[in-house]
């Protein structure tokens, strides 16, 4: 039987990189913008309908974390409101459904891991629409896995890694927040080991969760600020010769870099239940980051 994979979001980070990782797994059918637009609920029905796939990856979202303050509306109605279309679409045919969420449902409070356990409470629209969208496919209660992510970047879109190599190689200077904690995680590390528990879990009829349905965080292991993480920006592009020159990083609070959505100033995720039911271990974020920019 050939397995039929429908990839919301294509052109993103973790879709770019799920493409390629799913192609072992059966046939796979993507779609993004301008054809696929998640702000309209028909058409999603639609593009679930015409192709009934076995398996929905909703890799798609609105991520405009500071724009999401003035446009709640756009960022509801594709964060909020299409994983729960598309749960109920996915639960109709019997297929299972991936949705990817973020730290940001938390407020950043604790002093320690986040587990799946633990009580939401997003502190800006960004993170109150991805835990709405949470929520909403818990409530259709198919098969469905939800995992939720952390900083994500990678070599390609746009991404923290991207902007720090590019401010680096045209200032002498730049100043990077020193007290927001998390854990940097690679998009093709959050798309293989989709693609690696998805094939254990594949059956006769397509894919089998086995009772294995909920939330389950998925970030590298480890944790930094997003001056720590510059500064090992900083030293694998001198390492590897990534730009022209190298400026210098001065660590600042985040009162001197005010933006229009409060970030949480700590969203370490525990990735333990990820580990002890699939049997996955995802490497640190030192790890990843200087696989993600060695040169090929």
């Amino acid at each position: 039987m050939t397995r039929k994979i429908l990839l919301l979001g294509r052109n993103g980070q973790v879709g770019w990189e799920l493409r390629r990782s799913l192609s072992l797994l059966g046939t796979v059918v993507s779609a993004d913008k301008p054809a696929l637009d998640l702000a309209q609920p028909d058409l999603i029905r639609a593009i679930v309908r015409m192709h009934e796939p076995h398996l929905i990856i909703n890799a798609a979202a609105y991520t405009a974390v500071d724009k999401a303050e003035d446009d709640y509306q756009m960022a509801k109605a594709i964060n909020g409101v299409a994983p729960g279309i598309l749960a109920k679409e996915a639960k109709r045919i019997g297929a299972t459904l991936i949705h990817y969420s973020t730290d940001y449902v938390f407020d950043g409070k604790k002093d320690a891991p986040y587990t799946e356990d633990d009580a939401p409470n997003p502190i800006n629209s960004y993170g109150d629409t991805k835990l709405m969208g949470d929520r909403a496919v818990q409530d259709v209660g198919g098969s469905h896995l939800i995992f939720r992510t952390s900083w994500v970047y990678g070599r390609r879109g746009a991404n923290f890694v991207r902007t720090i190599l590019r401010l680096l190689a045209d200032r002498d200077e730049i100043s990077i927040v020193d007290d927001q904690i998390g854990s940097p995680t690679w998009c093709r590390i959050i798309a293989e080991t989709t693609a690696q528990i998805m094939a254990s879990m594949q059956s006769p009829d397509g894919f089998d969760l086995d009772g294995r349905s909920g939330i389950y965080n998925l970030t590298a292991h480890g944790s930094t600020s997003w001056y720590g993480f510059a500064c090992k920006i900083a030293d694998h592009a001198r390492d590897y010769h990534l730009i022209p020159k190298v400026g210098n990083i001065r660590p600042i609070p985040s009162s001197e870099y005010p933006t229009p959505a409060q970030r949480p100033a700590y969203g370490v995720l525990d990735n333990t239940k990820l580990a002890e039911t699939f049997g996955m271990l995802t490497p640190t974020w030192e790890e990843q980051l200087k696989l993600c920019l060695e040169p090929e």
